[in-house]
């Protein structure tokens, strides 16, 4: 590999990286590579590839990084554990299959920095679009060609209907399609399942093609270094096996996510100057937003027993599991085949938000992301969190050393407006979750329980058991400003030449929702403006604004 010269070398085989791998070997005279620091998605690994097998590869580093923040002052210095895939396929791989394109005034909010102004919802929708093929069919806001496939949950359990029920009894509309023209209300949810099979970047775009004499892809390859000429990318150095390697091409572009492509910057010499060259290393250029802006989503999960046996419950338990597995092995049908998260939506908690700062995953289950359940019997949940915090955090490397994790502070819960909004999404939740819709089946809360009422309460509670909702962004972000990292028009990072970066890390500001489309949209416009190609033309589809907005401070 050392002799081989590529014209594009992708540092990172996530949602992006198979996405961009894809694209830009279309051309059989672009050579490309894939470099991948985690294993190979195999077609016979069934935590992968089954959608209710979602909790066994978080936290299990075959697939996952298994990250953890620093102490985190305001969340009673907890470190939260941080999951990230490292796999073929990256997140896409281990995540909860959740496709939310975010507010279309996320992408307006975006257009307004400096240098944005075609990247608002107008000029993305086209790339939503070209991404997907919605299964219940196209219109002016889906497609019916990309790789990507998207089911749209079934709701069939009847304590859906009665989460649909209870949030217009409490005032909130419902929305058919919250990745349409209104985005704000409740509604089932797209998904990236297909025929019972959870549909990564990889499977979506990878392997179809993984056969194109142009297009390497090497896994368990640990990119090190970023290899310079002055302020030119010309190759990169990564870790196989027990060896250094080193390969050479005209483009780098990292598509290693929000923590590890900041990373691999700062440990390449780009990044904040003096924090550089107080470890010792060579400052390439001197960027100091590499590493800051870190934004995610924080969440909760409110739960309730129920009273009747309509819960999925019985899935978890033992003695049924060898019939679950069956169904999905055999007929790719029953618990195993659904993510389970089939519904949810957006609600503004106050009048002063243009849009939707609340977003719930409606569960028709008791149990957490890591497979325990609270308690033995029939439950349900709904995970809630603000979407819209002004939180930031930071991804610094603490050594030279590739291997050693950077710290990671999020600082959760720092600002009066991320505190004030927590209060209100638990209010707004036991509101929902209170009416008469849920009288049938609400056999009393159990988390946080009723000790839990004053505003203090129900903070130091999320401080205690808050979790992140694993949508790690904006460390590389694009712009104009003297703290952006990448250039809007190109890609291309600030001061230097041939490298790239096109994954999560880009975003400016974190879309109000699970941020995998997001990123696979970024990735679809991405590759038109790497290949020099014009850029698809904006929509004229209209969008939904809610016109009443009040001045908190009034």
């Amino acid at each position: 590999m050392v002799s081989k010269k590529y014209d594009f070398i992708i540092v990172g085989g996530g949602s992006a990286g198979c996405a961009l791998a894809n694209r830009l070997s279309t051309n059989p005279a672009n050579r490309v590579l894939v470099l991948e620091a985690g294993r190979p998605d195999y077609i016979w690994d069934i935590f992968i590839h089954m959608p209710a097998g979602l909790t066994v590869p978080l936290g299990n580093k075959l697939y996952d990084w298994c990250y953890h923040s620093e102490p985190e002052p305001h969340m009673q210095n907890r470190r939260v554990f941080h999951g990230r895939g490292k796999v073929l396929g990256g997140s896409s791989s281990i995540n909860g299959m959740i496709y939310i394109r975010g507010n279309a005034m996320d992408y307006e909010k975006w257009a307004a920095d400096d240098g944005m102004q075609n990247w608002d919802y107008a000029h993305n929708l086209p790339y939503f679009k070209r991404a997907e093929t919605r299964l219940i069919g196209a219109d002016e806001y889906h497609g019916f060609t990309g790789p990507l496939a998207l089911e749209t949950g079934p709701c069939q359990n009847p304590l859906f209907q009665a989460f649909f029920k209870a949030a217009q009894q409490a005032g909130y509309p419902m929305t058919s399609d919250v990745n349409g023209y209104q985005q704000e209300g409740i509604g089932p949810f797209d998904r990236n399942i297909n025929r019972g099979r959870r549909l990564s970047a990889a499977r979506a775009y990878l392997h179809p093609v993984k056969r194109r004499p142009n297009l390497d892809v090497v896994c368990r390859a640990l990119t090190t270094r970023i290899l310079f000429n002055g302020k030119k990318a010309v190759g990169l150095e990564f870790a196989k096996g027990k060896s250094l390697q080193k390969v050479y091409g005209g483009e780098i572009i990292c598509c290693s996510g929000a923590i590890n492509s900041p990373q691999l910057l700062q440990l390449s010499g780009v990044g904040n100057g003096k924090e550089l060259a107080s470890l010792g290393i060579d400052v390439v250029c001197d960027l100091p937003g590499v590493g800051e802006n870190m934004q995610d989503h924080l969440e909760v999960y409110v739960q309730y027993a129920c009273k009747k046996p309509v819960s999925e419950y019985p899935a978890l338990l033992w003695y049924n599991k060898p019939w679950v597995g069956f169904q999905w092995l055999f007929q790719r049908k029953g618990a195993a085949a659904t993510n389970h998260f089939e519904a949810g939506g957006f609600i503004r908690t106050n009048d002063s938000v243009a849009y939707p700062n609340i977003q719930f995953h409606f569960l028709p289950v008791a149990i957490r992301y890591d497979g325990s359940s609270p308690q033995q019997g029939h439950g349900y949940q709904v995970h809630v969190g603000p979407v819209n915090s002004d939180a930031m955090g930071t991804v610094k490397i603490v050594s030279t050393n590739p291997r050693d994790y950077p710290a990671l502070r999020f600082n959760y819960l720092s600002t009066e407006k991320d505190r004030r909004e927590w209060v209100e999404a638990i209010r707004c939740t036991r509101d929902i979750m209170n009416q008469p819709a849920f009288e049938a089946f609400n056999g009393g809360e159990l988390s946080p329980g009723p000790g839990v009422e004053t505003d203090q309460e129900i903070l130091d509670w999320v401080a205690a058991d808050g979790e992140t909702a694993l949508h790690p962004s904006c460390t590389c972000k694009m712009g104009k400003d003297p703290m952006a990292v990448v250039d809007p028009d190109s890609m291309k990072v600030h001061g230097l030449k041939n490298l790239r970066i096109v994954d999560a890390s880009v975003m400016p500001y974190v879309t109000n929702g699970n941020i995998y489309a997001p990123v696979m949209m970024i990735a679809e416009k991405a590759a038109d403006i790497i290949l020099g190609n014009t850029l698809l033309p904006p929509s004229s589809a209209a969008w939904y604004r809610h016109q009443t907005v009040s001045d908190p401070e009034a």
